[in-house]
């Protein structure tokens, strides 16, 4: 992932049209994968230099677009733009909420447990999901003329969505998914013991 968004970052600047918002997204793609990475890495409950540099990585991008993303409304109706007008103000949102999520890791001196793993899951996931977009629906052209703006093309980018809301949710809400021993879904909030059943099995 990280290899693949320097190339894009690289590239898109000397593109017949240079793509400077390919850039950011790439440039915003590498800090999700690699602050993902950091998490889990990272012993339980600490934060670094890296989560506190890192934090200039989103602010920046989420800036940088905004700006973009108003120069672009403003210019004449019809001339060309790099992106679809509501692409700079999505990807800003995504940096923007990282960036304050980042804060509250660093105010907080570190993340365990599931929310540990809930901002590794969702980084990586939203990582790749960023690279769907780019991919599937983002170069047409590497696909047959068949399929080009098939609804087929979106089967990829909602199904890491799906993948991500149900981990998200798994592991955030770990009761929704228990049994009991009659293999009926417990109750959240209940008595049921997940410790139990699995006494049952043992």
């Amino acid at each position: 992932m990280l290899i693949m968004c320097a190339i894009g970052a690289v590239v898109a600047p000397f593109l017949p049209q240079p793509q400077w918002t390919s850039t950011l997204v790439a440039v915003l793609t590498s800090y999700l994968v690699a602050t993902s990475w950091v998490t889990i890495k990272r012993k339980k409950g600490t934060v670094g230099r890296f989560e506190i540099g890192a934090l200039l990585v989103p602010l920046t991008v989420a800036v940088t677009l905004v700006t973009l993303g108003l120069q672009a409304a403003n210019r004449p109706t019809g001339s060309s733009a790099a992106a679809p007008l509501p692409a700079y103000f999505v990807f800003a949102a995504i940096a923007a909420l990282a960036a304050a999520l980042d804060l509250r890791v660093i105010l907080r001196r570190g993340v365990s447990g599931a929310q540990r793993i809930t901002r590794h899951l969702w980084r990586m996931c939203g990582a790749l999901l960023i690279a769907s977009f780019s991919f599937f629906l983002g170069q047409p052209q590497v696909f047959p003329a068949s399929i080009r703006g098939s609804p087929i093309l979106f089967v990829p980018e909602i199904a890491v969505l799906v993948l991500m809301i149900f981990w998200l949710v798994r592991v955030r809400r770990p009761s929704v998914f228990r049994r009991d021993a009659a293999g009926r879904p417990a109750l959240a909030g209940g008595s049921f013991d997940l410790h139990q059943a699995q006494g049952t099995h043992d």
